[in-house]
């Protein structure tokens, strides 16, 4: 019986240990590592690569869509993470509640920003244009997690687990002329190539739908 009693503790043990890194704590993989299945790109497609289980991002102007079906690829409230590596000059982001174009700065949704060393100094972890981040928190060529959650109306950013951006948009908020989609609303989520000089990896692509 006692042999039977810590037998059943153990399995216990494995079983919690499972839980905790298994998908059932509700990560969802978007990116394969092997090809950019699930994803959509109009103009410049050779922006955009898969090499040693990452997205290589470097090219002319260009914006990677998540076309796949999880959550029919109609994202509202979430968690999203992914690990990020920029280099010197590096340009990019991450866009979301934004939808496919073919060319072009997507018109919808917000960025978030991903730039460490560009002359732009809007760094990494800025809704982009909306709510900016003047300080560099992470370095080029260094694996980073950004992690970006939305609940409502509010915008969490945070890299290797330090919050750098709380964001909440303002009800009924009117934005300038040309940028009327710049709000929270739902869509998908893309990646940017912002110009030749810029090269980017992202790699363990996830997000955790929210209720």
């Amino acid at each position: 019986m006692k042999n039977i009693f810590y037998c059943f503790i153990a399995c216990c043990l494995v079983s919690c240990s499972a839980s905790k890194h298994s998908p059932s704590n509700g990560w969802i993989s978007l990116f394969d590592g092997k090809s950019l299945n699930n994803w959509k790109v109009g103009d410049n497609a050779e922006t955009f690569s898969v090499d040693s289980g990452m997205i290589i991002v470097h090219g002319k102007t260009a914006h990677l869509f998540y076309d796949g079906a999880v959550q029919d690829h109609n994202f509202k409230n979430f968690e999203f993470k992914a690990d990020v590596m920029t280099h010197k000059g590096t340009n990019s982001g991450i866009y979301i509640h934004t939808a496919y174009q073919q060319g072009g700065w997507p018109a919808k949704g917000y960025e978030i920003q991903v730039n460490n060393s560009h002359t732009d100094w809007r760094r990494t972890g800025s809704v982009y244009a909306i709510d900016d981040v003047k300080e560099v928190y992470v370095k080029d060529n260094e694996w980073f997690t950004m992690d970006i959650t939305v609940q409502g109306k509010r915008i969490t950013v945070k890299l290797n687990g330090k919050v750098v951006k709380d964001y909440t948009e303002p009800d009924n908020v009117q934005r300038a002329k040309g940028d009327e989609q710049r709000v929270l609303s739902s869509g998908t989520f893309a990646l940017q190539g912002h110009d030749p000089n810029s090269l980017t990896y992202f790699k363990n692509i996830m997000v955790k739908p929210l209720p």
